[in-house]
């Protein structure tokens, strides 16, 4: 890192600090302005901050380290733009029209308050096992590979960088997010979306740059790597078909790193459930005065989430094709025998680029945007998280607590959020496989939610009773394969050498998790409706506005109002550039 580099980072931490004051400054004492920024944010800034939430930390260090060992395989998760458009045009009127703060308040209106207070439950839950562990991870993993050599001593420990850049990360994203809440979370996102946008598509630029181009790249690496459907099968795998992990040979559906058919059926609907009715996402699109700003910030992001295939995904390839040309010597080392990346260095493969391939300078501004998304995504996440401990649990505690009490009470939830990501970093430091990871995870515990929110506005008869039964009957099936999953149950469980082969607790933990999330998704639907059609109706009084078939005529035309031809253009523009993509990337 060059003087110039140190300057610029200066620059850009300098301008965070003093937007996110006059943020602060221009904040009111009330639970709208602190959760949800006093429900006054446009259109762009609804979208980037959209974009910035999402585009986090997972993507800089998992998914460019999944395009140098994977190729495009996981874009089709990047390519899930339309799931915005679903939450402009079908979800977003129904939270607007209630003026919900939180996901499961909505639900509580369709459904109960018992519904309400598990999913709270298990979002907070989610949010600090996920959305906070990941990005202090990937915080640690940016700063131990741009910054090997700082160290800091406390008497007779030594912090590396990996800590420091972890504790840095955290401790600068909380200080804002406590003092501003959504309203500093919301603007200073909107900025890092320009920062990280501009970097990346730089980073991108430079390394084909470096390479010779884009069909210098195209030809050093496997053409597989270019292909949607058909990623990579592993070493010592090819031609097996199978619905499990990589260690066994059961017939069944192609095997391979990401299997087309969970692709297919699985992946939309965790991109539904993420883009459309979790907290962490759609709490921007709370913040909206209408429903049209609502719909256009959705449309909005649903444009800037084209770009990650681009500038994250790709630069990893452009890694490794690099190694592989020897055109960076310095990258030779990190491939294996087999010609495929090491998987630690894969996970650094963004910034390993920026180490090598950018000039001074523009280094200092792609490493500000990498600071960005680090902090933005724990900043989503601290935001959401307090948003739903003091809506969700303590109002309902505490009905006559004040406003200012309130705020007060999100502050204190948003510090005790950054104290256990502190506490958290001894135990996710040798994580692997992070965007993985992430996607396993809520492969597991998205489904259920799915159903509930979707089905619940399209089919008036569902009540909730059948609600509860499938968030529960979902949860547990979920619960049951992250604890079959983890390495300490093996320990505790005695089967340090793994589970017996043919077992039902083989057979949990070896089938792909797309395909078990899928299953989940189907006992899920199964037992919503069983349940729902075995008890008594929902009241109609209770559904008025809730479902399309119980909305009132004025609710419509109001809704009918609220969007023109463009918006409807636009919608049209955001599906052909992802036909685009599925084409070029198909074959």
């Amino acid at each position: 890192m060059a003087s110039l580099d140190w300057l610029v980072i200066a620059l850009y931490f300098g301008g965070m600090l003093g937007l996110a004051w006059w943020v602060i400054k221009k904040g009111k004492d009330t639970t709208d302005d602190y959760f949800l920024a006093g429900r006054n944010l446009g259109f762009w800034i609804i979208g980037a901050s959209i974009f910035a939430s999402n585009i986090g930390s997972e993507h800089l260090v998992g998914l460019s380290g999944s395009g140098a060992t994977s190729g495009v395989a996981l874009a089709h998760y990047e390519l899930h733009a339309w799931c915005l458009l679903v939450l402009g045009w079908v979800m977003a009127p129904f939270y607007i029209r209630f003026r919900v703060f939180t996901m499961p308040e909505f639900l509580e209106r369709r459904f109960s308050a018992t519904a309400r207070w598990v999913l709270s439950l298990i979002s907070l839950v989610a949010y600090v096992l996920t959305k906070i562990a990941v990005g202090i991870f990937a915080g640690g993993v940016v700063f131990s590979t741009l910054l090997p050599e700082i160290q800091l001593q406390i008497g007779s420990v030594i912090f590396d960088s990996f800590w420091i850049g972890s504790v840095l990360v955290i401790l600068l994203t909380g200080l804002y997010t406590v003092l501003g809440g959504m309203r500093a979370v919301a603007y200073t996102e909107a900025v890092q979306t320009f920062v990280l946008i501009v970097g990346s598509v730089l980073l991108t630029w430079f390394g084909l740059s470096k390479l010779g181009g884009w069909s210098e790249l195209r030809a050093i690496v496997d053409p597989d790597m270019f292909n949607l459907w058909r990623p990579l099968v592993p070493a010592g795998m090819e031609g097996t078909w199978a619905p499990v992990k990589e260690s066994t040979r059961i017939a069944w559906y192609f095997n391979t790193n990401y299997p087309w058919v969970g692709m297919l059926l699985c992946a939309p609907i965790i991109g539904l459930w993420y883009w459309t009715t979790d907290q962490y996402i759609v709490q921007r699109a709370l913040g909206a005065p209408t429903e049209r700003e609502a719909r256009r910030g959705s449309i909005f992001a649903a444009f800037l989430k084209l770009l990650p295939v681009f500038i994250f995904i790709i630069p990893g390839i452009i890694w490794l094709a690099l190694a592989k040309s020897g055109k960076v010597p310095e990258f030779a080392s990190m491939i294996g025998p087999d010609g495929n990346a090491i998987v630690g260095y894969a996970q650094s493969s963004f910034a390993l680029l920026v180490q090598y391939v950018m000039p001074a300078g523009l280094r200092g501004l792609v490493v500000a945007g990498l600071l960005a998304a680090l902090m933005s995504s724990l900043a989503g996440a601290f935001n959401a998280s307090s948003t739903l401990f003091t809506i969700d649990f303590y109002q309902k505690m505490k009905p006559q607590a004040s406003q200012h009490h309130l705020v007060w009470i999100g502050r204190v939830a948003t510090t005790i959020l950054v104290l256990i990501g502190l506490m958290w970093i001894p135990v996710i430091r040798g994580g692997k496989g992070l965007y993985e990871y992430l996607q396993g995870v809520q492969g597991y515990l998205a489904p259920p939610i799915f159903v509930v929110f979707f089905f619940g506005i399209f089919m008036k008869r569902l009540n909730a009773k059948g609600c509860l039964s499938a968030l529960v009957v979902g949860f547990i099936l979920g619960i049951f394969r992250l604890i079959v999953d983890t390495p300490v149950t093996l320990k505790l469980a005695g089967f340090e050498n793994g589970y017996s082969e043919g077992s039902l607790f083989w057979l949990v933990n070896n089938i792909y998790f797309q395909y078990y999330s899928l299953f989940i998704f189907l006992v899920s639907v199964v037992v919503m409706i069983v349940v729902s059609y075995m008890t008594e109706k929902p009241e109609e009084e209770h559904l008025r506005n809730l479902t399309f078939s119980t909305m009132t005529e004025d609710h419509r035309l109001e809704s009918r109002k609220s969007w023109n031809k463009w918006d409807v253009i636009n919608s049209g523009i955001v599906m052909l550039l992802i036909l685009a993509a599925y084409l070029y990337f198909t074959g």
